[in-house]
């Protein structure tokens, strides 16, 4: 997009405003931010987790607020997935099992930036660091096969949530 996606207007309100107003419907004990520098936008009650290191995308972000989080489950949110509401997030929390998160599936892949993780999963993305590996699809079949996620079925009704806003057309999507 070739700007800060938070700060793209959607809807009437720019999508960081979206995203934390869901986040705050679910009343968690903090909510962070990943990014590699502090946005002007960041209200003061959200925590900024700068990503480790050289940043590599979504899994230094994950793996940088997993390291913070003293919850025992974090519930990731991309901000460019303004279509997922709160009640769909709800729905995953209420399918958490004993150190066991969550992940969006459909038939087109795994939907990690809007899953939650158990904070025992931080390990699984620390090693892919080193490893080099920053895909997240392997990831995700890696914390699966250790019993650290499970997935859940994205219902037909379901698919339009996980419309990412990559293109200027996009933010047209009501």
């Amino acid at each position: 997009m070739g700007t800060d996606k938070a700060t793209l207007q959607w809807n009437g309100h720019v999508l960081w405003e979206w995203q934390l107003e869901k986040l705050r419907v679910l009343a968690p004990r903090t909510i962070f931010i990943s990014a590699r520098s502090d946005p002007r936008w960041r209200p003061a009650d959200v925590q900024l987790v700068i990503d480790s290191g050289d940043s590599h995308g979504p899994v230094s972000g994950i793996a940088s607020v997993l390291e913070k989080c003293e919850s025992p489950y974090l519930l990731v949110l991309a901000i460019d997935l303004p279509l997922v509401p709160a009640t769909y997030l709800k729905a995953l929390c209420r399918l958490l099992g004993a150190s066991s998160g969550v992940v969006p599936n459909a038939h087109s892949g795994f939907e990690p930036l809007a899953a939650i993780y158990p904070r025992e999963a931080r390990d699984v993305f620390e090693a892919a660091i080193r490893r080099g590996d920053y895909a997240l699809q392997p990831l995700i079949r890696e914390l699966i096969a250790q019993s650290l996620l499970r997935t859940v079925a994205i219902a037909p009704e379901e698919e339009q949530y996980f419309r990412n806003m990559n293109q200027p057309a996009d933010l047209a999507l009501k």
